[in-house]
């Protein structure tokens, strides 16, 4: 019988304090628990070190100041409290979540009064790519949904909320018997999977689409930055619907996915070829390093947010 999330041996990181894994709760008035407010991280460890922790507690800071609140602790104080968890539960190898929200003080649209929280909840997990997918590459289908613009919605926060549609669509692509759904944007141009960056081999080149509205992701800049140190040419821009029938490769990123190359898209298929298999192998490398845990190629998120405009 597989373990639930909420009944496990082990410790959470909640609000400066080691807690046993069982009681740390929250009450059902939470502002996050009923206006998506939460903002939250996936980090994965590896040989005991947490890869880019300072890049993803830095995102998680920069996500509660685009939704106007600040977490008391500093970026360097949660990636100490990352790995103090982590440590007291004797992981190596698996998976990290951080999440901050706002409390239960008041209920109301407002979270103007709220006590802001934070949590890290570390567990085993190793990679979740079979064999099979690893060497055929995933199934996906078009989604119906679509990310929204800037204008209706802060994309470069990791915030709960902003996941309702990719939960939808990734039900909907399970459920027709495909592995995932590729989401267009506000405009049509193709965006990112329901949970991770797309990348496209096209005449030999890397494309990626520009994250407009939303996440730069953490994994996507290492994936750039491994191409370029290979000598490869790699292009962000606007990517059409079109282009998939020009790709002769096609693979997803993301920290808790790491790559997955993509065997077909609806009526296109590709092959699990020498550029994603270079880069899935350079990766492996790459999350080993002795200065794994720092910003690496995600220097952008190295500047605060800043506030809010009013």
């Amino acid at each position: 019988m597989s373990l639930t999330m909420d009944d496990r041996e082990g410790v959470i990181w909640l609000d400066g304090k080691l807690m046993p894994w069982r009681e740390s709760r929250m009450h059902v008035l939470t502002h996050a628990l009923h206006y998506g407010s939460a903002v939250f991280e996936g980090e994965r460890i590896y040989d005991g070190r947490i890869f880019r922790l300072a890049a993803h507690s830095a995102r998680l800071i920069r996500s509660a100041r685009l939704l106007d609140y600040d977490l008391p602790w500093s970026r360097e104080e949660i990636d100490e409290a990352t790995r103090a968890v982590v440590k007291a539960n004797n992981l190596t190898t698996g998976y990290v979540r951080p999440i901050a929200w706002r409390g239960s003080e008041v209920l109301g649209v407002s979270a103007i009064g709220t006590t802001v929280h934070l949590a890290i909840a570390p567990w085993a997990q190793e990679g979740r790519l079979s064999v099979q997918a690893r060497d055929s590459g995933i199934n996906v289908t078009m989604a119906k949904y679509r990310r929204p613009s800037p204008e209706t919605a802060p994309g470069h926060a990791k915030v709960a909320g902003l996941y309702i549609i990719c939960g939808i669509e990734k039900d909907r692509a399970l459920k027709a018997g495909f592995d995932d759904a590729l989401m267009l944007d506000w405009q049509g141009r193709i965006a990112e999977s329901t949970g991770a960056n797309i990348f496209l081999v096209i005449d030999g080149t890397l494309v990626t689409p520009k994250p407009e509205n939303f996440l730069d992701g953490i994994t996507r800049r290492a994936v750039m930055g491994m191409a370029r140190k290979r000598g490869w040419a790699v292009e962000e821009r606007h990517v059409m619907p079109e282009e998939l029938a020009n790709a002769s490769e096609v693979f997803l990123c993301g920290s808790a996915a790491e790559i997955v190359p993509v065997g077909s898209i609806d009526q296109h298929h590709y092959q699990a070829g020498p550029i994603a298999r270079t880069l899935m192998a350079d990766f492996q490398k790459l999350v080993r390093e002795p200065d794994s845990e720092g910003f690496g190629e995600a220097t952008h998120l190295m500047t605060p947010a800043p506030p809010l405009a009013a």
